[in-house]
């Protein structure tokens, strides 16, 4: 039986000399955190959202003419689109935790009755806090209508809206764009290192002093994806750092589960970045191909979109980008306090794009290297 300490000791020897490699020069130490910290404050000071769809639940417990005409007006919108039709308030949690509905709109039993005798009649909107933005002004075009609604009807007492936002009850827009940025901001660095690691030794003429080592490809592999997944991880710790102590944004779930999210993503990404470093010949190719395909990830992520919102191709296209389900992965453990049921469906596409991506990268290192 083969003894694996010797393998083990040649791949830790190979992560220590890449992390030697990587941080022994002060620039570029400061190139790989201060962007990081300097991008998150940023962002959080800087970037807004628009609306433009706004799907919505509705529980009408009233079943009357009254309901049923404002109803019809937010249909009539061009903005709402009503994607459930509820029958208890029980089912209200699901729509919103599960992302499928923006708000929830709640009618009484007593609707019509309350309008009918002159009194105010109340009409609860439930929100998605998570996506504060878009949140308050789904609200505003939830108000809108209901003015309208009141002008038309000349209602004395108009009906009244009680709102109620969950998980983001002030609608700070940072509460939604921050948490994303702790898997974002970690890509960009991380698919960089890894994608410079293999092209870095071809460039400087140490490659072939590589291949006479005993090292395998596979061990290679390991040694080349290490650090990069560790300073990934070192870079979201301090954007949640900065997150919780700075920006004072409470955390609702589980640092532990979070990170295991971003490990799996992490993961993902170095093998998608030391794919295009087997497949470079120098570093700046692979930095143009890193750089060509971080904007597509982007902004196939739901960070300044949401995907519900993309046309149904690009939907489809999002499926094969990890970062898309670790963004949506941080802001359910951060902001909503989701348990590791609540996000598998996250967690488990990254672990699949990892085991492609990985393996793609190894048989792309026996190739080249054959």
């Amino acid at each position: 039986m083969l003894n694996p300490i010797p393998a083990l000791v040649r791949i830790l020897s190979l992560v220590r000399k890449e992390m030697l490699t990587i941080l022994k020069d002060p620039k570029t130490r400061t190139l790989l955190f201060a962007p990081a910290l300097f991008q998150t404050l940023l962002f959080g000071y800087g970037a807004t959202f628009d609306l433009n769809h706004a799907p919505y639940a509705l529980l009408d417990l009233s079943g009357s003419r009254a309901s049923a005409d404002l109803v019809a007006r937010l249909d009539g919108s061009g903005l709402f689109e009503r994607v459930a039709t509820l029958e208890n308030t029980t089912q209200i949690a699901d729509q919103i935790d599960s992302g499928n509905a923006l708000l929830v709109l709640t009618f009484g039993s007593d609707f019509a009755k309350r309008l009918a005798t002159g009194n105010r009649s109340p009409l609860q909107v439930i929100l998605d806090g998570r996506n504060s933005a878009t949140a308050a002004l789904a609200a505003a075009a939830v108000a809108s209508v209901v003015a309208e609604y009141n002008a038309a009807d000349g209602n004395a007492m108009p009906l009244t809206i009680v709102r109620r936002a969950w998980f983001n009850p002030n609608f700070e827009s940072r509460w939604n764009i921050l948490p994303a940025l702790i898997a974002t901001l970690s890509m960009m660095q991380t698919l960089l290192l890894s994608a410079l690691s293999v092209a870095r030794e071809r460039e400087q003429g140490t490659f072939d002093q590589l291949l006479v080592t005993p090292l395998t490809p596979f061990q290679i592999l390991i040694g080349k994806a290490l650090p990069p997944i560790l300073i990934g991880l070192a870079q979201s710790t301090i954007i949640l750092l900065v997150l919780i102590f700075w920006f004072r944004i409470p955390m609702s779930g589980s640092v532990g589960l979070m990170f295991t999210g971003i490990l799996a993503f992490t993961t993902a990404s170095v093998g998608i970045g030391l794919s295009i470093s087997a497949l470079s010949l120098t570093m700046q190719q692979a930095m143009l191909y890193t750089f060509m395909i971080i904007m597509p990830l982007i902004l196939l992520s739901g960070l300044l979109t949401p995907v519900r919102n993309m046309p149904e191709a690009l939907q489809f296209l999002t499926l094969a980008n990890p970062l898309r389900f670790a963004i949506d992965l941080v802001r359910r453990v951060y902001l909503e306090g989701a348990g590791f049921g609540d996000v598998g469906f996250d967690l488990v596409p990254m672990l699949v794009l990892a085991s492609i991506t990985l393996p793609l990268a190894s048989w792309l290192f026996r190739h080249r290297l054959g």
